[in-house]
């Protein structure tokens, strides 16, 4: 087994709940653990983002995945940064996706995971 460090960026996200930006979908054969996740407001006022996990897996003994909100309409205060999920434990399977969307598109995320192959 390989673990490979890695970082996603994304500067500007969706503003549209139905069509959130994809942050990340765990590859073939890859468990993902994530390490970070950073945003930052650009904007000169306050931006409220939501972070949804949307998983597919079924976990034997346990129903199918579904789209989870992991976080809600956070507060990032304007002009500064929010870390987040850091230091918790949070496993992606294989076609696992990581999305994101904002009230305001001026926000940059970076993303910090480990991939195991």
């Amino acid at each position: 087994m390989a673990n490979t460090f890695r970082v996603v960026t994304k500067s500007g996200v969706a503003t549209d709940s139905s069509s959130p930006t994809s942050l990340y979908t765990v590859p073939a054969s890859t468990t993902s653990v994530v390490l970070a996740l950073l945003l930052t407001n650009k904007h000169s006022q306050s931006i409220k983002a939501t972070v949804v996990l949307d998983s597919d897996t079924t976990v034997p003994g346990a129903s199918a995945n579904v789209a989870v909100n992991i976080l809600k309409d956070i507060s990032i205060s304007e002009e500064s940064a929010l870390e987040l999920l850091a230091g918790q434990k949070y496993v992606l399977g294989t076609t696992d996706i990581l999305k994101i969307y904002a009230d305001n598109a001026n926000l940059d995320v970076t993303f910090s995971f480990m991939e195991i192959t």
